[in-house]
């Protein structure tokens, strides 16, 4: 039986891989499937070595606080692979485990694939010189990235986005209330601050202070907040403890999941920079995108000038132009979340306007992404000779 090694990081790897599993074994219902993987990937069919969870560090300084256990797991994935060769290995995002290991996988033969592409082309561009000698495909969500690669002879295929396939073009708005017992004629708003428990502690203090600021320059204004995940949600209630006692705290409506019915049916998003951007994008949900990371981080990436690109969130990025606020760092302070989303409540020409953007991105997006990466990856493995 012919084998393939995925490891996947965090909660939208899962998914993009759980997708991945599905198109392939459609085409080739003898594969098998092993890696780190979460419930989805699981579901799927594939034999989980260990969660995806484990990988869910971000920032330059987070990841060395848990370098011992990451580079742990990273050699004991390597020796069980090379002790049975699979047919390809693919890392689904979590680049900075992903890479090392696809290089050492690779230079014992190993067909290496790596789904979803690193921001190579915003920071540390220095990386694609190496991610060229050890990979031998890179499956693009992004259109301009296959661009970049092809400029540095590294194949890539862009692949379009799970997210947009399965989203509907035409959000109802109507609908979503409906399911979550919402007032129709409610103004709404929607709290994101991300699935990463470091985001999540920084984020969860500024994004209900925000809520707060909002409610008392708009009374009438509603919160829903929907936790991506248990530690998500205890970390937010903590927070939520806090300001209550500060007094001046609106109600918030706490959802477990179900980001995608509280996206639809909100009228604005204040939401954390990453794919739940993305989301809300194909939602057709204007936004306020936040990012913040442990201070050292912050320093490092500004003195080395490791940032490159003139923005961080995926509309803007799509768009090629600032189409929402983007809040960065010092930036993110509850008045001016505040102010940005009470902007966008009070501007409708605005928000048809970036609804209009936010469609023609989608139609974009929408290109049959799992069925499409399945193709690249058995077109690279038909030409190895790999299955």
């Amino acid at each position: 039986m012919q084998r393939i090694v995925i490891v996947a990081g965090e909660t939208s790897g899962d998914n993009l891989a759980a997708g991945l599993i599905g198109a392939l074994h459609a085409r080739r219902p003898e594969l098998l499937f092993e890696g780190v993987a979460g419930p989805a990937m699981v579901a799927a069919g594939c034999q989980a070595w260990a969660p995806s969870e484990r990988l869910a560090v971000m920032g330059l300084f987070e990841v060395v606080r848990h370098l011992p256990a990451l580079l742990g797991l990273r050699r004991r994935i390597r020796e069980r692979v090379l002790a049975d060769p699979p047919c390809a290995f693919i890392g689904v995002d979590a680049p900075e485990f992903n890479l090392g290991l696809a290089a050492q996988l690779h230079a014992r033969g190993v067909p290496t694939v790596q789904y979803v592409s690193p921001q190579v082309w915003a920071w540390r561009q220095g990386r694609v010189g190496r991610m060229a000698r050890t990979l031998d495909l890179v499956l693009c969500l992004l259109p301009f990235e296959k661009r970049f690669y092809a400029g540095h002879g590294l194949a890539a295929e862009f692949v379009g986005h799970p997210l947009a396939d399965r989203i509907p073009l035409v959000p109802d708005r109507g609908a979503a209330r409906f399911r979550l017992g919402l007032d129709p004629s409610a103004t709404l708003v929607a709290l994101l601050p991300g699935s990463r428990r470091g985001e999540v502690e920084r984020l969860a203090r500024d994004f209900i202070a925000a809520a707060a600021w909002l409610h008392h320059a708009r009374p009438g204004v509603r919160f829903i907040a929907p936790m991506a995940n248990p530690a998500a949600r205890a970390i937010f209630v903590a927070a939520l403890e806090r300001q209550r006692r500060r007094g001046g705290l609106p109600e918030i409506e706490l959802l477990d999941g179900q980001s995608q019915l509280a996206l639809t049916a909100a009228d604005c998003v204040l939401v954390a920079s990453g794919t739940a951007t993305l989301e809300a994008l194909l939602c057709k949900r204007p936004m306020v995108v936040a990012y913040r990371v442990g201070q050292a981080t912050a320093t490092l990436v500004r003195w080395l000038g490791l940032m490159k690109a003139p923005f961080f969130s995926q509309p803007n990025l799509l768009a090629g132009r600032e189409l929402v606020p983007e809040l960065l760092q010092d930036q993110v302070t509850p008045e001016r979340l505040g102010r940005e989303l009470l902007a966008w409540l009070e501007d409708p020409a605005r928000v048809a306007a970036a609804e209009a953007e936010f469609a023609r991105i989608h139609a974009q997006l929408r290109q049959g992404a799992s069925d499409r990466a399945a193709e690249a990856v058995l077109a690279l493995l038909d030409r190895r000779g790999g299955a």
